[in-house]
């Protein structure tokens, strides 16, 4: 039996620019700008669902070209319902993952989202237990049905 592999830990500061604008970057690493009034950079909350939209696609991508499918054009759209009261928090997020590639099969890109998602996406598993997270998968333009024959977009 191997020993549980000990938690790393991540710095990440927040320097304010003045406004509502804030650059954020790990130390002596280049910074990204957070803009409350969206004017400078994406705000808090389209930041946390860009982040969550990149994690899954690095991992979509790394598992297609482990399949040696490896996607030409790889585009994840997220659409969020936040609360309507303070603290207005995302309680849903729908990913829909659009993937083209001339080997790309639907059925490795649905598991590839599946297992992005639900298993290897850490934005997704640090997000709070009761947000729901639901995806679509095209693939070439195809809409990929789990267990039915692929529909056309």
């Amino acid at each position: 039996m191997t020993a549980p592999t000990p938690p790393t830990s991540t710095t990440v500061v927040a320097t304010w620019r003045g406004g509502r604008r804030y650059d954020i970057a790990r130390p002596g690493g280049p910074p990204t700008t957070i803009d409350g009034a969206g004017e400078a950079g994406t705000g808090p909350v389209d930041t946390l669902l860009g982040a969550l939209a990149a994690c899954a696609a690095i991992d979509v991508e790394l598992f297609l070209v482990k399949r040696r499918t490896p996607p030409e054009r790889l585009t994840v759209t997220v659409t969020a319902e936040r609360r309507g009261e303070l603290p207005r928090r995302v309680v849903s997020a729908h990913l829909e993952f659009a993937i083209d590639g001339a080997g790309v099969e639907p059925a490795q890109a649905f598991r590839a989202v599946a297992l992005a998602v639900d298993r290897y996406c850490s934005v997704a598993a640090s997000l709070a237990s009761d947000i729901v997270i639901g995806r679509d998968v095209i693939v070439n333009g195809v809409r990929v049905i789990p267990g039915a024959e692929a529909q056309s977009e």
